[in-house]
């Protein structure tokens, strides 16, 4: 959906800076026809400015308002915690099976240096990543909603046996209650 909506922005904005390329082009070569004293083209830049001020800025703060990450403030009692670790060159995850339709929260750390923390499908499809630091916990909520084993894998370059980072997590189905 978000990607939908950034593909029309781009076209949208891209459409616009060909018009704007277009006139520009257009009144270059009429400037030699009729003197101007640069009100109307001041006039006309500051008209187009606060006309984009006025379409955009709304537009970017509706963009920015599902951001998929968790508020610094919240609360972990809906969602249940994973501790990701990354060392070289390997991944520590304190639960290798979790369910599906529950919001999991990775608490992803480093122990050395820097780690990307991509989770892929069985398909090998970017679902989720986030950064590894030392120092530092990222949190990253994400729910599963097709069973199945996810590959972790390293997206940042970390030595030499980067390419072996990898470990899985097997998402089953949840539980029914009775």
């Amino acid at each position: 959906m978000l990607q939908n909506i950034a593909w029309v922005v781009s076209l949208t904005l891209i459409t616009i800076l060909i018009g704007v390329f277009v006139s520009v082009i257009r009144k270059s070569g009429l400037s030699d026809l009729k003197p101007d004293d640069g009100k109307s083209s001041a006039k006309w830049r500051n008209r187009t400015f606060w006309t984009l001020t006025v379409l955009f800025v709304p537009i970017i703060a509706y963009s920015l308002a599902y951001l998929p990450y968790a508020p610094a403030n919240a609360k972990n009692n809906d969602a249940l915690v994973v501790e990701a670790t990354g060392y070289q060159w390997r991944w520590e995850l304190s639960q290798q099976t979790i369910p599906t339709n529950t919001l999991i929260e990775f608490h992803v750390r480093s122990a050395d240096v820097n780690h990307g923390f991509a989770i892929y499908d069985d398909k090998l499809q970017l679902h989720t990543q986030t950064q590894a630091m030392p120092g530092m916990t990222n949190k990253l909520r994400h729910t599963f909603k097709t069973p199945g084993t996810y590959k972790i894998l390293c997206l940042e370059y970390c030595g030499m046996a980067h390419h072996n980072m990898l470990t899985e997590i097997k998402v089953i189905p949840e539980q029914q209650d009775n």
